[in-house]
């Protein structure tokens, strides 16, 4: 049996494993230790499933990990998604559809801490529902502006899913991070233009609040200008090179315990809390990391990225040409696979194929990732909308409205990734400004 077929195989066995529940890291490392075993030796299947979980866990540039979701958890714990979505709601809430805009804004800054589409859906949820519906806005708006909004927790730096990417690439993280900062404040402009076209047509979707006078708006400056600070502060240095990833992990986290604790919002149960939340959610993301290498290097070894990367090469088409077709299979697969899977199972696939095109890795990285963040509003999976329909089902919304709230922010979604395509600049002018 060749090792291509071994390697498709192992793949529905695989897919067949994940069906029946078992987790993605579990299945992937026993698939790859068995390929491996099979494929080479049983002394190179222990000897990748002694060294990796290692080299893993003690790799210092994969600490950025577990640094920023620490920033991330105390952020969350200290209650400042409440003051993001209230310092924009008192600057845009007085608008037609202002609530919901002010929605996607608190998620763009909030994302730009959490590294978590999931928490960022979950946070601004929980306080800008209840908020839409007192005013009455249309339910569908409501709920799809804050799903859609939270998936930018996925690109906005710092992002759990471009860490991955980058390590399963070993691709610069800090690269990455920094490519994804225009397209993430791109794409929060198109939520917001989606939203004012909307409201424009039908105003009755999004009615205005009252409008803050201006020393309210500024008070709500001054409650999270901290966070502010601090996020620029930290992708600045990323840009400038003043530190490495790791080290912007390192400062975003102490800065963060630093101004909670000033202001009176950590307290020490809430801490333990946090580090807590951070060393399950670590734990979950090293293992599916483990297992992904271990399997990688089995997947390596069918030849199957190398026999797809020939394949393709040899189609009479042109590279941008299978580049869409690349990402079309990528739509199609996001309605039945989460983020992490996805990164998991097809960027060692796809990858060498198209580096071999001649594309540049770090603008693949933004252009797979903004495919990914589509699959979390997209049925059936469509992690998002089940956690905004989680939040909002004791407020008597049920998911269809959910699901019918997230098609007119597919548009934007499909434009923005369009203009990434067109105009790869939009996620490598900083890039090329970074020393």
């Amino acid at each position: 049996m060749s090792p291509v077929i071994i390697g498709i195989l192992a793949f529905v066995i695989l897919f067949t494993l994940l069906a029946l529940g078992v987790p993605i890291g579990a299945g992937m490392a026993l698939m790859g230790f068995f390929g491996i075993w099979l494929l080479i030796s049983d002394v190179a299947a222990f000897t990748k499933l002694a060294i990796v979980p290692f080299q893993t866990i003690t790799d210092y540039s994969l600490a950025v990990l577990p640094l920023f979701i620490l920033m991330a958890q105390v952020v969350f714990v200290s209650g400042m998604g409440r003051d993001l979505f209230n310092l924009a709601s008192k600057w845009l809430g007085h608008k037609k559809g202002g609530v919901a805009m002010a929605a996607v804004a608190g998620s763009a800054i909030f994302a730009a801490v959490s590294a978590s589409s999931i928490a960022t859906a979950t946070t601004m949820g929980l306080v800008a529902i209840p908020e839409m519906k007192r005013l009455k806005y249309d339910h569908a708006l409501a709920t799809g502006s804050v799903a859609a909004g939270g998936t930018m927790g996925v690109l906005i730096p710092p992002s759990g899913a471009l860490i991955i990417y980058g390590i399963i690439t070993e691709t610069s993280i800090g690269r990455l991070f920094v490519a994804g900062i225009i397209p993430g404040i791109l794409e929060g402009l198109f939520y917001i233009a989606v939203i004012a076209i909307l409201c424009w047509w039908k105003p009755a979707y999004g009615p205005p609040a009252e409008k803050a006078p201006f020393v309210e708006k500024i008070k709500a400056l001054g409650s999270c200008g901290e966070v502010v600070i601090l996020i620029v502060f930290v992708l600045t240095g990323l840009i400038v090179g003043w530190f490495t990833p790791t080290e912007a992990g390192a400062v975003g986290s102490f800065g963060a315990i630093i101004m909670c604790t000033l202001r009176g919002r950590l307290t020490w149960n809430n801490f333990k809390k946090a580090i807590l939340d951070t060393l399950k959610t670590s734990g979950m993301i090293y293992g599916i990391l483990i297992g992904a290498l271990i399997f990688n290097y089995f997947v390596a070894a069918t030849t199957i990225p190398y026999a797809l990367s020939d394949t393709i090469g040899n189609l009479p088409l042109p590279p941008m040409a299978i580049l869409v077709m690349v990402l079309v299979l990528y739509f199609f697969l996001g309605c039945f696979l989460d983020v992490a899977a996805m990164t998991v199972l097809t960027v060692p696939i796809f990858f060498p194929m198209v580096v071999d095109l001649g594309f540049n890795p770090v603008w693949f990285g933004i252009v797979f990732v903004r495919m990914a963040e589509i699959a979390m509003i997209t049925p059936p999976i469509g992690m998002n909308t089940f956690v905004i329909a989680g939040v909002a089902k004791d407020m008597g919304i049920e998911m269809e409205t959910v699901w019918r709230g997230i098609i007119p922010f597919l548009v934007p979604d499909f434009l923005h990734v369009t203009m990434l395509v067109l105009f790869p600049s939009i996620a490598l002018f900083l890039v090329g400004l970074m020393m």
